[in-house]
């Protein structure tokens, strides 16, 4: 195989890796963040009646998190590897950082959680009458739907604009990215769902991402670069 083949093969696989990836970590954040609205109450201060009737829900989605991150992980890498020598130095600072910073706030909530419902499985009978369970309560909310979602947004413009000015997603994927980041950064507040735009607007891309990829194989079969010497 020569160098030709070597790199239409690089490149056909990257974009699908990336896809893959992107909806792992989709539908996985959008099966855990159903299982703890449904378990969970959103007001952050209530005296944790959900301890008793939905704790084994919420471990279910506590034990989801890590792999919901390493698929993360996975579409950041790839995306990186996708733009290569087009990635511009300070986009790729904000790239990389808020995608850290989110995945280590979803992870702080999720371990929060789960030290809760550790400690209430240990001490069932006086948890939830606690200062320490009213204050981690309050802060796991206003991590995740305050900063956790602010960095999501922050994600989504910079992906959005680099993909207008690289082409590697469709230009109204990138306009749609756009518009919805500014919602979460400024408008996250007024609806209760805001956390399910990035992994559904994720699961958007990735699916366009797999689906081009697809559409590409026939043509670099066909192309003359990819037949041997």
């Amino acid at each position: 195989m020569n160098e030709a083949m070597r790199q239409t093969s690089h490149h056909l696989r990257t974009p699908r890796a990336a896809a893959i990836a992107g909806i792992v970590f989709a539908v996985l954040l959008i099966v855990v963040m159903a299982l703890f609205l449904s378990s969970v109450p959103k007001d952050p201060l209530e005296r944790g009646a959900w301890l008793s009737i939905h704790a084994g829900k919420v471990i279910l989605a506590v034990n989801l998190v890590p792999f919901a991150g390493v698929a993360f992980l996975w579409f950041v890498g790839v995306l990186r590897d996708r733009l290569g020598q087009a990635e511009d130095r300070l986009f790729a600072t904000v790239f990389l950082g808020s995608s850290l910073l989110f995945l280590g706030m979803l992870f702080i909530t999720a371990a929060l959680f789960g030290a809760i419902v550790a400690v209430h499985a240990a001490r069932p009978e006086g948890i939830a009458d606690t200062p320490a369970f009213s204050v981690i309560r309050a802060f796991a909310f206003i991590l995740v739907n305050v900063y956790a979602v602010k960095m999501a947004g922050v994600f989504m413009m910079v992906t959005s604009t680099l993909g207008l000015r690289t082409g590697f997603v469709a230009r109204w994927i990138a306009f749609l990215g756009l518009g919805l980041a500014l919602a979460l950064l400024f408008g996250s507040q007024l609806f209760d769902w805001s956390f399910a735009v990035f992994p559904t607007w994720v699961l958007l891309m990735s699916g366009y991402i797999l689906v081009d990829n697809f559409r590409q194989l026939p043509n670099a079969a066909l192309s003359p670069s990819a037949t041997p010497d």
